[in-house]
């Protein structure tokens, strides 16, 4: 039979039973609406709810999959979905990197790359959903912080004005754009539905990591205890990332060579091995045969990750 169609058939095989598993693992949605209900009419017992996230603080569409459970032991895995701001979840991104694994081994067989490559090709194509989702974390997390300082600014001119923080925060989320203005509308939101301003100011810094937000937020939760002209050290704080910016971008274009060299370095050995495996194959997978290619590329991964680790601790300079 055709290794094509093989590879085709294999493919849409795993990609059946994928499918299925993950539907096999969701949760019925019945389920929770029956929970709700009773936590609304007062049947459910307060021993049979959660103390910290009832059934009625999480969405009707929020299943865990076992996936989900495994990997929340190791830290909370959500929330970087919802740093990411991302309609996705565990199940559905495996569910992703298992498709796109398969379509990279299929890739390569049409191509006819050699056999030992196919793991090679499958992994990076399975990797790539995951790179996605970091990338637009960060993504986010950085339009956050350069949007900071024009909303603490806001708020400070909302504070002189004679308004109340709920209400700067309120104008923060409907004059500025995503994400500070989502995040700051959110936290409005809270505060109407009666959670106190030092929660929505936790869940909020737990929600973005950033140091000046944290600062923000410990200004806010001081000068409610103590009092104090919140107007004054909000201008104060903006300023101050002000020229925290200002510095880093020097620092990038003093450290902009070395970064370059770092990623011309990284990318050299691959680059060289797929020209050399185009001009000649065999030369090249000496390398996945012979027991001393193999612990030569072992030792090559290694001296490649360190080498990395060493270039960024060099260029990558904290402000």
């Amino acid at each position: 039979m055709d290794p094509i169609l093989i590879g085709i058939a294999a493919f849409v095989g795993v990609a059946a039973l994928v499918g299925g598993a993950t539907m096999m693992l969701r949760e019925e949605p019945s389920a929770k609406i029956e929970d709700r209900l009773d936590q609304l009419t007062g049947l459910a017992t307060p021993a049979n709810v959660e103390s910290e996230s009832s059934v009625l603080a999480q969405p009707l569409d929020d299943q865990s999959s076992v996936l989900e459970v495994f990997l929340e032991r190791f830290g909370n895995v959500g929330q970087i979905f919802e740093q990411a701001d991302t309609s996705l979840t565990v199940g559905r991104l495996a569910a992703v990197c298992a498709f796109t694994g398969l379509a990279g081994a299929g890739m390569a067989a049409v191509l006819k790359v050699h056999p030992a490559l196919m793991p090679v090709a499958a992994l990076f194509t399975a990797s790539v959903p995951v790179l996605w989702l970091l990338f637009r974390r960060k993504k986010r997390l950085k339009a956050f912080a350069a949007q900071l300082p024009d909303a603490l600014e806001m708020l400070a001119r909302a504070l002189r004005a004679g308004q109340s923080l709920g209400f700067g925060f309120n104008m923060v989320g409907s004059e500025m754009g995503a994400p500070i203005g989502k995040e700051f509308s959110r936290v409005f939101e809270e505060q109407n539905l009666g959670i106190p301003l030092e929660e929505t100011l936790d869940g909020l810094t737990n929600r973005i990591p950033n140091l000046d937000l944290k600062f923000f937020a410990t200004a806010v939760i001081l000068q409610r205890q103590t009092g104090g002209d919140l107007a004054e050290i909000l201008d104060k704080i903006g300023t101050l990332i002000r020229q925290r910016f200002r510095i880093w971008g020097q620092i990038q274009a003093l450290t902009g060579e070395g970064r370059l060299s770092g990623i011309i370095l990284m990318a050299l050995p691959f680059v060289l091995f797929v020209v050399v495996y185009q001009l000649n194959p065999e030369y090249v997978m000496v390398l996945f045969t012979d027991p001393l290619g193999k612990k030569m590329l072992a030792a090559t991964a290694v001296l490649q990750v360190v080498g990395a680790i060493w270039i960024r601790k060099v260029v990558n300079i904290k402000v």
